[in-house]
């Protein structure tokens, strides 16, 4: 039916809709290799405290859960010692920007931008790389935060990515930046923190924590391994400092969290993975990978 007849008079329906709060993490930036500092958390997005989406029932909208960028892979100070950027998440009309990717040394010691930002490293010549910056997009809360440096730029450590909530640490000797902390969010019914940063590589002493949210922690020389941020959080890899094991570790992938009424039912389209559960009145859909549809009836 396309109308009601009022007084002869064909009216148009007014859309039936049902409202939509969500969370949008991206993925994590890769931490760098060679002195790499930490990746940045994925961009993070969330109506929770703030506006909720109105969706029309049987309109298609589309989801897309975005990929860790992968950690630095060179021996020596060459682009392919940064990590790469994580990739955006989306959900309708809100997207959630790929974390930056930690920086490497020297020539390569510049984080680089987004969701939140990777952390900075080190040119052998006095000159501090700089870290790469969080996106604020106009957006309340900002989706993250920028990088940490080195400070002064000799040291032979690098800085934390950045987090959805706070910087990327610093680092002024030879530990890395601690990666910057990410968001509590209880919007799957238990709080559950995403979007931390990645941590920065060491020359010594213990390694470089990445932050709360899944922030994946930096190497220490050649005697401990960086790791990757956790999957489904958007957490940052840590960076890695010596060519004896100088892969920098991968971003965490992003996820997408919506909740509804439960009156209201969904169908998650081929090409997504994805679960939904019960509570209090809500259900809650966790879309942990792919690209798709989703809708309602």
């Amino acid at each position: 039916m396309i109308g009601n007849i009022v007084a002869g008079v064909l009216a148009p329906t007014t859309p039936q809709t049902v409202v939509v709060d969500y969370l949008v993490v991206a993925g994590g930036g890769g931490g760098g290799s060679q002195v790499g500092a930490g990746g940045g958390a994925g961009g993070y997005r969330t109506s929770i405290g703030g506006t909720a989406l109105s969706l029309v029932l049987g309109n298609s909208y589309t989801v897309t859960v975005g990929g860790g960028g992968a950690g630095g892979t060179a021996s020596g100070g060459s682009a392919t010692g940064k990590g790469s950027s994580g990739s955006n998440s989306v959900f309708a009309t809100i997207t959630s920007s790929g974390g930056g990717g930690g920086a490497s040394y020297d020539s390569y010691a510049n984080g680089i931008s987004g969701g939140s930002g990777g952390g900075g490293s080190y040119f052998a010549t006095p000159a501090a790389g700089t870290a790469g910056s969080g996106n604020s997009g106009g957006y309340s809360p900002v989706e993250g935060y920028a990088g940490g440096v080195v400070i002064p730029s000799v040291s032979g450590a690098a800085g934390g990515g950045g987090g959805s909530s706070a910087v990327g640490n610093n680092t002024s000797g030879s530990s890395g930046g601690a990666g910057g902390a990410g968001t509590a969010n209880s919007i799957s019914g238990s709080s559950v923190t995403y979007a931390g940063g990645g941590g920065g590589a060491s020359n010594s002493g213990s390694a470089a924590s990445g932050g709360a949210g899944g922030g994946g922690s930096g190497g220490v020389s050649t005697t401990i391994a960086s790791t990757a941020g956790t999957a489904n959080t958007g957490g940052g890899g840590g960076g890695q400092r010596d060519a004896g094991s100088s892969i920098g570790s991968a971003g965490g992938s992003g996820i997408v969290i919506l909740k509804y009424p439960d009156s209201k039912t969904i169908t998650i389209g081929a090409g997504l993975t994805g679960s939904t559960s019960t509570a209090g009145g809500f259900t809650i859909a966790t879309i942990t990978a792919g690209t798709g549809n989703v809708s309602w009836a």
